[in-house]
């Protein structure tokens, strides 16, 4: 049996721990799940940029402990033996992006030692500090995974829509373009756990009872943020609570649905607007929405009506679950690691060089 890889993946709303096994050669990704985090320990990760040192300390060693357990849980849920593993990439869960502070720095915490320990396996983990280190953003990654699967064929955008929407730009003839667009799922998972006390506004369906105000996202999309050039990168509370707050209030059960349509327009718009900046027209065909997002039908349904000309899709189209790409991706970046392959697009990041990301832990 070829050995596979194992890619894991914590996005920014915690919402549990993804992995995927993948075989290497070709690339097809084999085994995908997602094992949701407990509820108090998901609240812990949300506020961990805000915990102290002993605290942010013993939740990384948490974290990493977790992991291991979790990964156990993965191979005995397919009937997989650790010897049937060759390495394991982390991407750990990120506390704080600010690659544009005085000290430029990005933090993701989960130690790695624990898999490496029980699993007899390497483990690649802090893919984003060397790029830091090389003068880039440390983000985003995923560029290098969508040119290494999509890059030989035609033009197409590989949008995420985590908590942060991200895309990339690939395809034959095409200069590799790829960048954070703006909010992804943050502002509308917390309105709706703020007024629905869910944790997500399911299929976008409270959103499509609403009303957008198009005139204030108009204005929003004025912003700094959207007008900079890539590379680009945010950190998920740049788009959190206090811009919530600031620029939507008051958040009242009477404007439930109006909020909520308006904030998922905002997300969709926001990619759109990104697009159309930085996109070259030709290139403006195909969008293949992967994440959490791609099942919210409202911001889907928006998206379609601010880009007419694009065909949109999701990953499950090219046989990858929406779900599963980004953990898929770092079972890819932790073999090419361990193999001293690069690993790493700078057009998307804004590094000095290609380089090889990630440490290893054996």
């Amino acid at each position: 049996m070829t050995k596979l890889a194992l890619g894991l993946m914590s996005g920014t709303s915690a919402d549990g721990l993804t992995i995927s096994a993948a075989q290497i050669h070709p690339f097809k990704r084999k085994h995908f799940k997602n094992y949701p985090y407990p509820k108090p320990l998901q609240q812990k990760l949300l506020r961990a940029y805000q915990s102290n040192a002993a605290q942010l300390s013993a939740l990384h060693y948490e974290l990493g402990a977790l992991y291991a357990k979790t990964v156990q849980r993965f191979l005995k849920d397919f009937r997989l033996k650790k010897s049937d593993l060759c390495v394991i990439g982390s991407h750990g869960q990120t506390v704080l992006h600010a690659p544009h502070a005085q000290v430029p720095h990005t933090l993701q915490v989960g130690e790695p030692s624990f898999m490496a320990a029980q699993l007899g396996v390497p483990v690649v983990s802090d893919f984003r500090a060397k790029d830091i280190a090389l003068g880039g953003e440390g983000a985003p990654l995923m560029p290098f995974f969508d040119s290494y699967i999509w890059g030989k064929g035609d033009p197409k955008i590989l949008l995420n829509i985590g908590g942060i929407a991200n895309f990339s730009l690939v395809g034959k003839g095409q200069s590799l373009l790829g960048f954070d667009a703006g909010p992804g799922n943050t502002l509308i998972d917390l309105c709706a756990q703020k007024l629905l006390h869910k944790s997500f506004d399911t299929n976008g369906a409270v959103a499509a009872k609403g009303t957008p105000d198009k005139a204030r996202v108009k204005q929003l999309l004025e912003q700094k943020f959207f007008r900079q050039h890539p590379p680009k990168s945010l950190d998920k509370n740049e788009f959190g609570e206090t811009y919530l707050r600031r620029y939507f209030a008051p958040l009242t059960q009477a404007r439930t649905a109006d909020l909520l349509a308006t904030l998922t327009y905002f997300t969709a718009a926001a990619v759109a607007d990104q697009i159309t900046r930085f996109v070259p027209r030709t290139a403006q065909k195909e969008v293949v929405v992967s994440g959490g997002g791609c099942y919210n039908k409202t911001l889907l349904r928006f998206l379609q009506e601010l880009l007419p000309h694009v065909k949109i899709t999701t990953s499950l189209a090219y046989g990858i679950d929406p779900h599963a790409k980004e953990s898929a991706a770092f079972a890819l970046f932790a073999w090419l690691a361990l193999n001293r392959k690069i690993n790493h697009c700078p057009q998307a990041t804004g590094a000095q060089e290609a380089s090889i990301l990630g440490k290893i832990t054996l």
